[in-house]
């Protein structure tokens, strides 16, 4: 619709571009035919005029009929100027010679057919906004490509971002922000030791900061194995000695945390940012994080009562458990993933269950390396987030198995993903998934 669009406005400025001298040579023939005779009258004027005086002053008139002459002049002047202005002049050829109106509209026409002509021919809208089938069969295993090319487009394409960073940084070296981006580049396609050496780099330039020691704390977290070793704790205490509320350090000690089930912990680091109401922090996303993580405290809370007065969970809790769904899940691997994986660290895998109606809060969820697969777990109430949202509380959930590239939950472009759509949560044959699929 666009390509009609310009092709109907460029055809009206053509046209326009046709019949504009027509219309121009037109009004001005008009223009010089009245300008000439009314020239010609004040000329006239002028030359009875300076006779009058001549008379007037050589004594051949007296005061009286000077006087009457000027006026009979005047009035003469301005009627002569009057009837050139109301008459329907008439173009001279003597004054200039007037275009036929038969040749632009002979040029409009032959504009028109063949504009017709050329987009019947060539730029046909059907033609356009439709593939033929051969071209469309050639679309095609560019759209099935396999996820092996898929995965080596991905990695061409932060590569040639990582050569224009570079390229940023050899013109300016005290690029910052292209420092800063290339470290997070790295990070995000776990070149760790390259990203220290980054971070390295910029504090070098600025000096040390809280957020450049996080940034090199988390990449040393990841590489770890998210695990908090001497050489992570010892950028973590730098950046926290440095600003206390540095949204970065702090998330990521809440993040470990709240995986480790350190419910309060986890809490009290994200509200410090949430507090410190930071510029570029997602506060409404550390909200729901905080919430969640106050629902799961309160769970092991009241466990922890109930294991302090029985010592061990209540056999109703058992019964209520065993009588919930217990889905069972075998996940692996595609070949050309375990590959890609083989080559690398050891990714972290979430597999877990969500309600159908569009709720992002898992009904069960569980944790483990992608070293791990294949494997069968058993999705069930046990694992839920919130003791209100459970995988018995449904009939049907969304199945989703997820390996993240940066080791965070959720799904994002980099991670590899199986999923089963609109599965009953209570079916008894187990569930296959194998993880196959990029995200994109």
């Amino acid at each position: 619709m666009e390509f009609l669009v310009i092709g109907l406005i460029f055809l009206i400025l053509l046209l326009l571009m046709v019949w504009r001298p027509f219309f121009k040579q037109k009004t001005q023939v008009f223009k010089l035919v009245g300008n000439v005779r009314d020239e010609t009258n004040v000329r006239l004027y002028h030359e009875h005029k300076k006779e009058i005086e001549k008379d007037y002053r050589e004594g051949g008139i007296d005061e009286e009929n000077y006087q009457y002459l000027l006026s009979e002049l005047n009035s003469t002047l301005l009627q002569d100027i009057e009837k050139t202005s109301q008459e329907d002049i008439k173009p001279s050829t003597t004054v200039h010679k007037a275009y036929s109106p038969f040749w632009p509209l002979g040029l409009s026409v032959f504009i028109i057919i063949f504009a017709v002509a050329l987009y019947d021919k060539q730029g046909n809208y059907k033609r356009l906004t439709e593939l033929p089938p051969k071209h469309a069969q050639q679309q095609a295993p560019q759209e099935n490509m396999s996820q092996e090319k898929m995965l080596e487009q991905r990695q061409n394409e932060v590569m040639a971002y990582i050569k224009t960073l570079q390229k940023k940084i050899e013109s300016n070296p005290e690029d910052i922000e292209a420092w800063y981006n290339l470290g997070q580049t790295y990070i995000a396609i776990s070149r760790f030791d390259e990203a220290v050496i980054v971070f390295g780099k910029i504090i070098s330039i600025e000096g040390e900061k809280a957020d450049l020691l996080g940034a090199i704390a988390q990449a040393l977290y990841y590489k770890s194995g998210q695990q908090i070793n001497t050489q992570v704790q010892t950028y973590i205490d730098k950046a926290l000695a440095l600003d206390i509320n540095d949204p970065a350090t702090n998330i990521l000690l809440g993040m470990h945390n709240f995986i480790s089930n350190n419910y309060q912990p986890a809490i009290d680091y994200w509200q410090r940012v949430i507090d410190s109401n930071r510029e570029g922090v997602n506060v409404a996303a550390l909200k729901e994080a905080v919430t969640e993580a106050k629902n799961r405290l309160g769970s092991v809370e009241v466990n922890a009562t109930n294991n302090g007065a029985n010592n061990s969970v209540t056999n109703t809790d058992k019964k209520q458990q065993a009588a919930g769904p217990q889905l069972k899940v075998s996940v692996s691997l595609s070949n050309d993933i375990a590959k890609q994986l083989a080559q690398g660290e050891d990714r972290v895998i979430f597999i877990y269950a969500v309600p159908t109606n569009g709720q992002r809060m898992p009904l069960a969820a569980v944790k483990m390396k992608a070293s791990d697969l294949p494997t069968v777990i058993v999705l069930n109430n046990s694992q839920a987030m919130s003791s209100a949202n459970t995988l018995g509380s449904v009939d049907k959930a969304h199945i989703y198995a997820v390996i993240s590239m940066q080791g965070g939950v959720g799904i994002k472009p980099g991670d590899y993903k199986a999923e089963a759509l609109n599965i009953d949560v209570r079916r008894s044959e187990t569930l296959e998934l194998i993880v196959d699929s990029l995200v994109e």
